[in-house]
């Protein structure tokens, strides 16, 4: 009992399972969504550097790398999610010991994944740039910056698998106030390396590296201090079958599903390749500025994950649906109000990236197709969330995946060749968008009905 009081009474906890559900929503994924906000403006200073003071060409360069990187970033980032979902049921539960094993499968899980990739990550960086028609006069500088870049995805994976398990209980301060640490160290590093040593992309990239290990040092020393329920003990570590098999079985599929939407953001970026530089230039600058507007849905979309998750370790079942339905409408404010300002304020926005008219054209072009739709793109991200916090991932991850990267194949690959226009290109997002909300609620209304005539939600993987 002495236990469960020293767990249940962290002052950084949110309790998710009673009481009024937008209020506790809201105090989670705000902290959530400035974390992401933050690291973005963070990074765009990568961009702002590079493309000021770079030219670009760099700009350019560091742009056609992104999609790429997300092939594989976003697959381990997937796999972390079953670790906050296994951890919030446990926590919810009282199965503290179950939690403990979650912790430390997860914390070794990120370190040999991290390794995998960064290996990976040197070995493919040059063919898969080739095999998206990377252009000869910046594939270089792309290279560099790749290599660069993936020596720090241990330590990006080490805190996300950290931060999962700091999220599961209802803490997303102290991850928020982390990554303002290592972003302010990041934007400072960038000034440093670019504008004094002109490093260009490999100054930025090393910036990138030394911010993420910073973060990781910092969600480590937080876990090591924990309540013993999630509290890392070095000793500890070890692979658990039984919890890896259930962290693998939900994450998985959320980890397939983001790496096969990035390989379709890949095959759109291998178009956009095709206008030239000042086309990939534009991109860069708005996918940046998507960035914002994703990272504000998706800490959304993982509040919902983890109050669904939660509720159901408690039985509370009936404030599953509640909590989808809050979250949903704080997805359409949250992507209208910040789409809105960037469709009626996008050049200046774009401005800051970089003063070339051309590039900026482009980017505009982009943004008025993709902005004030942005809310279906929450929605699309937010049910697929509730249904893997119950424990139910393969079937969103089958119906984003025909949904999504179905309809841009069909869009870049039958439809674009005919219409060379970079604007008719990007009428693909909310197309897919809608495709798949669409089979996402008849999906998620079916599993409900079913199982709320039980009462009750099995977790698994179907």
């Amino acid at each position: 009992m002495k236990e469960v009081e020293n767990v249940k009474n962290n002052k950084f906890e949110i309790d998710m399972c009673s009481g009024a559900i937008m209020p506790k929503l809201v105090s989670f994924f705000v902290p959530l969504m400035l974390s992401g906000i933050l690291q973005l403006m963070f990074n765009a200073v990568d961009l702002i550097v590079v493309g000021r003071f770079a030219g670009s060409s760099c700009l350019a360069a560091v742009g056609a790398t992104s999609a790429l990187l997300n092939v594989f970033i976003m697959f381990f980032i997937g796999l972390s999610l079953g670790s906050n979902v296994c951890a919030a049921r446990f926590y919810a539960a009282g199965k503290y010991d179950k939690m403990s094993r979650v912790v430390h499968t997860s914390i070794l899980t990120a370190v040999i994944s991290g390794a995998v990739i960064l290996i990976l990550g040197q070995i493919l960086a040059r063919p898969a740039l080739e095999l998206m028609d990377t252009p000869k006069e910046i594939i270089g500088m792309s290279i560099q910056y790749m290599r660069i870049y993936f020596i720090g995805t241990p330590f990006f994976l080490l805190y996300n698998f950290g931060a999962a398990i700091l999220r599961a209980v209802g803490d997303t301060k102290r991850p928020m106030i982390f990554l303002i640490i290592s972003g302010i160290i990041n934007a400072g590093l960038n000034v440093f390396l670019v504008v004094v040593f002109h490093f260009d992309v490999a100054g930025v990239a090393i910036a990138t590296v030394f911010s993420q290990f910073i973060s990781c040092v910092l969600v480590i020393l937080v876990l090591l201090k924990s309540p013993e329920a999630y509290r890392l003990v070095l000793s500890r570590l070890k692979i658990d079958t039984d919890i890896l098999v259930d962290i693998i079985r939900i994450g998985l599929p959320a980890g397939l599903q983001s790496t096969v939407i990035n390989v379709s953001n890949a095959m759109l970026q291998s178009s956009v390749n095709s206008f030239g530089q000042y086309a990939m230039a534009g991109y860069t600058a708005a996918n940046n500025l998507f960035g914002f507007l994703y990272t504000s849905a998706n800490s959304i979309t993982q509040a919902c994950m983890s109050f669904t998750s939660q509720n159901l370790g408690a039985g509370k079942i009936d404030r599953m649906k509640k909590v989808l339905l809050n979250c949903l409408l704080l997805e359409l404010i949250v992507c209208l109000s910040l789409g809105s300002a960037a469709y009626f304020f996008g050049d200046k926005f774009l401005g800051i990236y970089t003063s070339s008219e051309v590039v900026i054209g482009y980017g505009v072009k982009i943004l008025s197709l993709t902005t004030l739709s942005y809310f279906l793109c929450g929605f699309m991200d937010c049910i697929p969330g509730a249904l893997r916090g119950m424990g139910f991932s393969a079937v969103p991850m089958v119906l984003s995946i025909i949904g999504t990267v179905g309809m841009r194949i069909i869009w870049i690959y039958g439809l674009f060749p005919n219409h060379r226009d970079i604007q008719f290109l990007f009428i693909s997002y909310p197309a897919s968008w809608i495709a798949t909300i669409t089979m996402q609620s008849i999906c998620y209304v079916l599993i409900l009905r079913k199982n709320f005539r039980q009462k009750q939600i099995p977790i698994d993987n179907t």
